[in-house]
């Protein structure tokens, strides 16, 4: 492992996808860089490895006054989707990805009546999205179960091995120079003149510049310097079978019910979707519950009779990140020289993305995007609005 050095241009806190991608874009632009991971279990290596695009029903029953911010954000995700595929091409790797859409299922009329005004909804926002009948599953996912009437289809969705495009985004970052420091946490950051002194658990850095692409983590890291971001973390289930002969080319989920299921080109099938996990403590690891365990592959063999016939080999948990409902991107006008990376519902999916709009904004570019969209500080503005009578106790 390398030593914290004590000095950095740029200093990153996370080594999820969205840090070592980061680390990578600017790197290559001869940055010199240090990234630190406290090594916990988050988001990025526990993730299911689903690229998804149409907004999911799990989030629009659980937050649904922040469905309209997530709508302003829908046009980001099949660019995010493309952007993984341009990455896949530019590191010459194999991550796995398949793109053969994604299919969300109802067993109701009125589930699919759902649908069919989301579907209208998203092709509104620019994704590919229809509802097809039962006779069109027959012939488009005969692996469908009989209780399945109809489903949404979004062409723009597909899967990757997160595995795969973890290590090769890593290996990337190392490759341009960027010096990558596992197992050290971040306990304190200091403005300095025109940077920052960092007190770690490895010792004192002094950096010119920090990116916070810390997850649910970055709420401390930001709080200490009266930076308001106010992500929380949320404790999830995956199951994954044994390797079968390819059956399931989709991304498949279902409209009222909590479930993901794919299958990789390995041939496992990992089943997640938001069963949830437990938390005992913040530095301690997510554990899986026996609940889950049985509930989530139950829903899994009613919608797909065939994953019956497959052993369920591992089961893990891990820790999604909740935002209000979009990516949190860009500098914090209020330091100078910190800038926040921390991307919204299904944050794997537009993790890279996330990082390369960061990466121009450090860099003095002008990003792809009008970032004061996504900039911190909404959060501070919000805090300074007066509260109406109605709303006070």
């Amino acid at each position: 492992m390398s030593a914290l050095p004590a000095e950095a241009a740029i200093l990153i806190v996370g080594g999820g996808v969205v840090g070592v991608a980061l680390a990578g874009f600017l790197a290559e632009e001869g940055r010199e860089v240090v990234l630190v991971d406290a090594g916990a279990p988050a988001g990025s290596n526990s993730n299911a490895g689903s690229l998804h695009a149409q907004m999911q029903s799990r989030f629009m029953r659980i937050y649904p006054d922040q469905v309209p911010v997530l709508e302003s954000t829908l046009h980001l995700y099949p660019k995010a989707i493309a952007f993984w595929r341009e990455l896949e091409s530019l590191l010459d790797a194999d991550f796995g990805m398949s793109m053969h859409g994604g299919l969300m299922v109802a067993e109701t009329d009125e589930q699919l009546e759902f649908l069919r005004y989301k579907a209208g909804r998203e092709r509104a926002f620019g994704l590919d999205s229809e509802i097809v009948d039962r006779a069109e599953l027959d012939r488009l996912a005969p692996y469908l179960g009989p209780a399945v009437i109809g489903a949404e289809f979004c062409a723009n969705e597909g899967k990757l091995n997160p595995l795969r495009a973890n290590a090769a985004l890593r290996n990337r970052a190392i490759d341009k120079g960027a010096v990558l420091i596992d197992n050290v946490t971040v306990d304190r950051v200091v403005p300095r003149d025109s940077g920052f002194t960092v007190q770690t658990s490895a010792g004192h850095l002094r950096a010119g510049k920090i990116v916070i692409a810390a997850a649910s983590g970055s709420r401390a890291l930001c709080g200490a310097l009266d930076v308001p971001v106010p992500v929380s973390p949320e404790a999830l289930h995956v199951n994954i079978t044994e390797p079968a002969d390819p059956f399931i080319p989709h991304l498949v989920q279902h409209a009222d019910r909590p479930i993901t299921l794919k299958q990789f080109a390995s041939g496992h099938v990992v089943i997640g979707g938001g069963w949830p996990a437990r938390v005992t403590g913040p530095n301690d690891l997510p554990m899986v519950e026996l609940a889950s365990i049985v509930g989530n592959a139950t829903l899994a063999q009613h919608i797909v009779p065939s994953v019956s016939g497959l052993h369920i080999i591992r089961t893990w948990a891990g820790i999604n990140t909740v935002t209000d409902g979009k990516s949190i991107l860009g500098p914090v006008e209020a330091v100078p020289g910190l800038y926040v990376a921390i991307p919204g519902d299904a944050g794997y999916t537009l993790g890279p993305l996330a990082a390369r709009l960061v990466a121009d904004c450090v860099l003095g570019r002008a990003p792809s995007e009008d970032m004061r969209n996504f900039s911190p500080a909404r959060f501070a503005e919000a805090m300074k609005q007066p509260v109406s009578a109605a709303a006070r106790p």
